[in-house]
């Protein structure tokens, strides 16, 4: 699929002027994709592109881009062409993209839904991006608790949407009271009451679970879907594998883009000043950090004068630590999207990460302090920094397990902040023991 998709590329690139090849291109791949091949391109060959493509593809690519890129080009059309582009949008569609959209969009999509879509937007806005609520599917097999199996089997035959394994079962007033899979309804009698087949062990979702525990609670169903009801059991619609597996793969991007201080919603291609402005922030924040070490580097400075050769291996210590941190860091940040780090296995996870610095510290020290012996022909250079690699991993150790517990406690992303604090400790920590030692050792 990725040489499909960089063949659009090429197409989108070199073919501006041939809607023939462009639309010939995009019907064989998914929108997502196209709207990843258009995110690809500079923004004035993506305006042409945009043009060429065939109407009915355009809000499906539109909905599957990123929200940089959606807003980037949405202020490229006029009024006409918007209110033609939302002309078959559904709320589903609406809530993907409503928070890309000036308010003056929404109306106008709005004003091109039937009622039902709109009562459908109107439910699932109400609730944040990352709550499940918003992101209900309405396409479901929903019966009545009084009707008969031959009832249901002729509803099945009526419409069966993708992910469904499962009759979901309500009262006169719309309670969700149960559902009866597949399997069990294929093997009743034509006469029984469907109540009779109800799952006891079948669970729901609450319409204000977070995203990534109702994706939790569906893979540990090992169903393909499950209801989802409001605080009164209402019956509002479900979360099926499909939008599991898209929660996990927005998750795991936010993740990746975070440990770099940016955006999964940004474009490629964004305009030099947003981007600039953008990365600009963390570039200051990395900044203070730098001269937070400068600032303890300087404490040493005639000890620096005196052995020169202290300030050659000085990005040996840090940077050992750095590693040594950030790979204890990404096992913490893993557990605690997991949820596998509690107060109670806590004290046990640090003293295994200490065991494990402290074994990988004398290692690399013993590996470091010959290193320097060979190299400056200086046994006491050799001790100093070997002595300062213990220290420093241990120090990471230590930090990569507690920074992003301390941080997921004050409801700060750990991905997001944990690695630039983690390195201005085991920094700070390795400059600090390696010239410490040497102004004790070697002055």
């Amino acid at each position: 699929m990725h040489s499909q998709v960089a063949d659009l590329i090429e197409t989108l690139i070199h073919d501006e002027h041939s809607p023939e090849s462009i639309n010939k291109a995009i019907s064989e791949l998914t929108p997502d994709d196209v709207a990843l091949a258009l995110e690809s391109i500079p923004l004035a060959q993506r305006r042409q592109a945009w043009a060429n493509i065939k109407q009915a593809n355009r809000l499906d690519i539109l909905v599957e881009m990123r929200g940089e890129s959606r807003q980037l080009l949405l202020k490229e059309l006029d009024d006409t062409e918007i209110e033609t582009l939302f002309t078959d949008v559904d709320a589903e569609d609406l809530l993907e993209i409503t928070d890309s959209l000036p308010d003056r969009l929404v109306d106008i999509a709005l004003k091109q839904m039937d009622n039902k879509q709109r009562e459908y937007y109107q439910q699932g806005i109400i609730y944040d991006d990352d709550i499940v609520g918003r992101w209900i599917d309405h396409e479901l097999l929903i019966a009545s608790q009084s009707i008969r199996v031959s009832e249901a089997l002729r509803l099945l035959k009526k419409n069966t949407p993708d992910y469904t394994d499962m009759v979901y079962l309500v009262n006169r007033t719309g309670r969700w009271v149960g559902c009866v899979k597949f399997d069990r309804l294929f093997k009743a009698q034509g006469h029984e009451p469907i109540f009779s087949l109800i799952d006891e062990e079948c669970s729901f979702i609450r319409s204000d679970t977070e995203l990534i525990k109702a994706a939790e609670q569906l893979e540990r169903s090992s169903l393909s879907a499950l209801p989802v009801v409001d605080e009164n059991q209402i019956l509002l619609g479900r979360f099926h594998a499909g939008l599991a597996m898209e929660t996990w793969r927005l998750e795991n991007e936010a993740q990746q883009m975070s440990t770099a201080g940016l955006n999964e919603e940004s474009d490629l291609f964004a305009p030099v000043k947003r981007s600039a402005a953008t990365r600009g922030i963390w570039l200051g924040i990395n900044l203070l950090t730098a001269f937070l070490a400068s600032a303890f580097i300087g404490l040493f400075e005639a000890t620096l004068q005196q052995v020169v050769a202290l300030a050659v291996l000085m990005p040996v210590v840090a940077s050992m630590g750095g590693i040594a941190g950030s790979q204890t860091l990404t096992l913490i940040v893993r557990g605690l999207a997991l949820g596998q780090i509690t107060r109670s296995n806590l004290k046990s996870l640090l003293s295994k990460e200490l065991k494990v610095g402290g074994l990988n510290g004398i290692l690399w020290a013993i590996v470091i302090g010959v290193v320097t012996l060979w190299w400056f022909e200086s046994p006491m250079l050799g001790a100093v920094i070997g002595l300062a690699i213990i220290v420093n991993i241990l120090m990471a150790a230590l930090s990569g397990v507690l920074i992003p517990v301390l941080l997921d406690k004050l409801r700060i992303d750990p991905a997001l902040s944990g690695s630039v604090i983690l390195t201005t400790v085991t920094d700070i920590a390795g400059f600090v023991a390696f010239l410490g030692l040497g102004t004790l050792l070697l002055l």
